[in-house]
């Protein structure tokens, strides 16, 4: 299970002094418990590896938005600090599908579906997050339906 992979991975991160890699399990650890309270359990409990993944997806898009706003205000310290978090956070989170990948997906709903309008895109938008939820980065879907029109 991942979420006791993840608590195991503390102690490893503490015998080898990796300071990073202990900062991120350890929040990890705490998204984890908050996703339990948040969902009426008890702290104590464990999380299936759907939910792990959900939080483990929210916590490197929280990482991904940083770094783009720390690139914005010039911190390149905290960009690399960032960057190191969430190449860890990474590890745990599956490959995610190709550019091209998701063009050819994106191009076959939209012809399944007959939408031509740019009105309609949102449909779209809909019916492919829906089939590649946690395969595809949004952004990318986004950057590829909004190409078509």
């Amino acid at each position: 299970m991942l979420h006791e992979q993840i608590k195991n991975s503390i102690k490893e991160a503490m015998k080898a002094h990796d300071s990073v890699r202990l900062e991120v399990m350890r929040g990890l650890v705490t998204a984890f418990t908050n996703e339990l309270v948040s969902k009426n359990k008890t702290p104590q409990g464990m999380l299936g590896d759907e939910e792990a993944l959900t939080v483990i997806t929210r916590l490197a898009k929280q990482r991904k938005d940083s770094i783009d706003q720390f690139k914005k205000g010039n911190r390149e310290d905290l960009v690399k600090e960032e960057q190191a978090q969430l190449s860890i956070l990474e590890t745990y989170l599956p490959k995610l599908m190709e550019r091209e990948d998701v063009e050819k997906i994106v191009i076959a709903k939209k012809e399944e579906l007959g939408i031509n309008d740019v009105a309609k895109k949102g449909l779209l938008m809909q019916s492919i997050m829906k089939e590649l939820k946690g395969k595809a980065d949004g952004a990318l879907v986004k950057e590829v339906v909004d190409a078509l029109f």
